[in-house]
């Protein structure tokens, strides 16, 4: 019988959160096959089996805070072949009451799901044995659930009868469930940037005119030549890039009584995940084409919804970009991501009538918003570098020559 043990999960992390068992006792389990999954400060980690058999004891519960190198299970080696006809039978001995495996499965099934996907299902109603994940190995996250629900409000009327419905809104219901490691983190930290800093927010409006037509004209050949979208982004990137170099304070930190400035510009980009936002980074950004950053924040993207980015991959960053307005939000005060100095929100793009030339005109239009660290960034640097990035989006011939 093999221990399995909390593995390393890096500098200066010793204890993690059990966020859910992948497999239960009695599962065959290969070799580097993951059986649980870890919530840390920052990221999902996976613990693998140290051999092939059969799921032993599960020694901590889901929720659980766990050390490194601490026990929380055991593998029966070898005894794989053995386990497997063991389910056969138990299956078989039912046969006279055939919809009973169904349900017996969903039950299983429902066991094996994370605690956000598990309120999804009880808040949308939708059957998680129906749904196809889009996770690792095909599991299912929140977004599947949600997917699942929007696309079956027609057939619900029909299966599901008038009375329970009735009955189930009648009820008055309440969950508790348990902060994730992640999620007592980011409240932990933004709640600390909110003590610490002395934070303010300005903001700005820019008109997406030239970008929009620069993006219908390019996208198809720029997917074609690179592989990955063309989206705003690698364009906001950029402008910040070059708006950072010469508002350099906005790119520095405080460290104790010393004002740290660096001469690179590593973008923190806030990610959407099944546990919720992450912020990986893009590491030399100013040495990154368009290309290059799309395609950093396109694998970032990709990877946050597996669960696989690194937790190297989320330390460090100078600045932070926030998009909204992927959700429809028109416009936030976002809070800084200490140690850094400054966050740029981005909101969504609406047309609005604004005054060019003495006329009136409609114009796909976006609020700024830049909050930063006043003890550090004076209002004047902050503006300027608002206006900096406003003129790099409007003109985008300007990141190209450099102005």
């Amino acid at each position: 019988m093999a221990d399995v043990k909390v593995p390393v999960l890096g500098e200066s992390i010793t204890e993690a959160t059990l966020g859910e068992w992948l497999k239960n006792p009695g599962d065959p389990v290969k070799l580097d096959e993951p059986i649980a999954s870890l919530e840390t400060d920052k990221v999902s980690v996976e613990v693998p089996s140290p051999v092939a058999g059969v799921m032993g004891d599960q020694l901590v519960k889901v929720g659980d805070t766990v050390a490194v190198d601490a026990v929380i299970a055991t593998v029966t080696e070898g005894g794989a072949a053995a386990a497997a006809p063991s389910p056969a039978p138990a299956a078989a001995e039912p046969a006279p009451a055939p919809a009973a495996a169904p349900a017996a499965a969903a039950s299983d099934a429902a066991a094996a799901l994370s605690p956000s996907v598990r309120r999804a299902v009880l808040e949308t109603g939708v059957d998680p044995s129906t749904v196809q994940g889009t996770g690792k190995d095909g599991r299912l996250t929140k977004d599947d659930v949600i997917a699942a629900a929007s696309n079956k409000p027609a057939a619900a009327p029909a299966a599901t009868p008038a009375p329970a419905a009735a009955a189930s809104a009648g009820g008055r219901k309440e969950e508790r469930v348990r902060m994730t490691r992640l999620r007592q983190t980011v409240a932990k930290r933004l709640k600390e940037a909110q003590n610490t800093a002395a934070m303010l927010t300005t903001f700005n409006d820019v008109d997406m005119t030239e970008v929009i037509a620069a993006r219908t004209k390019y996208k198809d050949l720029f997917e074609k030549k690179h592989g990955v979208r063309l989206g705003f982004m690698g364009f906001f990137v950029k402008a910040a890039v070059q708006a950072l170099r010469d508002i350099p304070s906005v790119n520095a930190s405080i460290e104790g009584d010393e004002i740290v400035y660096h001469d690179y510009a590593d973008i923190s980009v806030a990610v959407s995940a099944p546990q919720g936002l992450v912020v990986p980074v893009i590491r030399d950004a100013q040495d990154l084409s368009v290309a290059g950053i799309e395609k950093t924040i396109g694998d970032f993207g990709k990877r946050a919804k597996e669960g696989t980015l690194k937790m190297e991959e989320m330390k460090g960053g100078t600045f932070t970009i926030s998009n909204g307005g992927v959700f429809g939000s028109l416009m936030s005060t976002p809070i800084i991501n200490p140690p850094q100095s400054a966050v740029l929100g981005l909101h969504r793009i609406e047309d609005r009538p604004v005054v060019r030339d003495g006329q009136v005109v409609v114009r796909p239009m976006m609020y700024l918003a830049l909050s930063y660290d006043h003890r550090l960034i004076d209002g004047r640097e902050a503006v300027t570098f608002l206006v900096a990035l406003k003129n790099a989006i409007e003109d985008p011939t300007r990141l190209l020559i450099d102005l």
